[in-house]
């Protein structure tokens, strides 16, 4: 008896021991599959709309009805657009974003809370204080021009008939990047940003777990981006010729965002680093030629891939890697 007793002592305390992992293994699991098919989904969805521009757009902002229209320009461009292409279950306003199970609390991909006491955020400038028509650097004063009026536009949300609880942040004034050398403001190019929980408002709610975002850019021929980045830098400033390889050594998972998931880790950067913000020139994939690549300045939101140095890729600026 005593050693059966003794076995089954042995027997609970490595149950104890190993449980946890295994349950947090199979969450991890499962919540990769759901990413996978939450991204199929969207990007079919998305495919399918002739454009994501338009929706709730309004032309003096000075009126009622015009700020009516920016106020509702998400909820607009689920019920007129999304909802068309994609099954949705349930829509939600600014007001009632918790009706649609958003949780109140998220957690960062480092662990800190995302967001203040207040809650989820329920304008766009909330969620990323540079989509204003103007943009004051905080540690200097410097001013940034934005050139849109109608960027700051309210959150709506949704529920999937899978189960997933989304928010959207929605730019009815979007654009199509550029082909030309230059240094340009990257919000104008964002249509539509995604903040899902794949559980609702269960937990953990924490980006890189049940938390997640998509990003769709340009009005036509969107593209859809899903990036999970790590939660720091790389500790170095890294040439963008060794910027692949450097991710790779880091962690052979990971590799350098193009253009569009680095502008997407920008518009979500409160979600990986709500106290750094994820500040600094960090590059992408994205080659111009073989000397000039595209990097993005996080502050205040601007892209750059031709600034009159002779071979640019060869600067070393910061890297954030993210996963395959």
């Amino acid at each position: 008896m005593a050693e059966i007793l003794l076995s089954l002592t042995i027997i609970g305390v490595v149950a104890a021991i190993t449980l946890p992992s295994l349950t947090g293994n199979i969450n991890e699991r499962t919540w990769n599959t759901q990413k996978k098919a939450l991204y199929a989904r969207f990007s079919q969805a998305i495919s399918l709309m002739p454009a994501l521009n338009g929706y709730g757009v309004y032309a003096n902002a000075t009126s009622s009805a015009s700020a009516s229209a920016q106020d509702t320009a998400a909820e607009t461009f689920v019920t007129e657009g999304l909802a068309k292409v994609l099954k949705i279950n349930n829509i939600c306003d600014s007001e009632h974003l918790a009706d649609c199970g958003i949780p109140q609390k998220v957690y960062a991909i480092n662990g800190s809370s995302a967001f203040s006491s207040s809650g989820f955020p329920t304008k766009l400038s909330e969620f990323n204080s540079t989509f204003t028509e103007v943009y004051v650097r905080s540690s200097d004063g410097q001013s940034f021009f934005n050139p849109q009026k109608d960027i700051d536009t309210k959150a709506a949300a949704f529920e999937t008939v899978n189960g997933e609880s989304i928010a959207v942040f929605y730019n009815p004034s979007c654009r199509v990047f550029p082909d030309t050398k230059g240094n340009y403001m990257v919000h104008p190019y964002m249509c539509a940003n995604f903040v899902y929980d794949l559980n609702g408002a269960k937990g953990p709610n924490t980006m890189g777990k049940d938390i997640g975002f998509l990003t769709v850019l340009y009005p036509t021929d969107s593209v859809v981006v899903a990036p999970i980045p790590l939660p720091t830098d790389l500790s170095a400033g890294v040439e963008q010729y060794n910027a692949g390889a450097a991710c790779v050594a880091r962690d052979n998972e990971t590799r350098l965002p193009n253009k569009e998931e680095l502008i997407s880790i920008f518009v979500n950067k409160t979600l990986i680093d709500p106290a750094a913000n994820v500040e600094g020139a960090h590059w992408t994939s994205s080659v111009v030629s073989s000397q000039t690549a595209y990097y993005l300045n996080f502050i205040p939101g601007n892209m750059v891939n031709d600034n009159g140095v002779t071979n640019l890729r060869s600067r070393k600026l910061k890297v954030r890697c993210i996963k395959r």
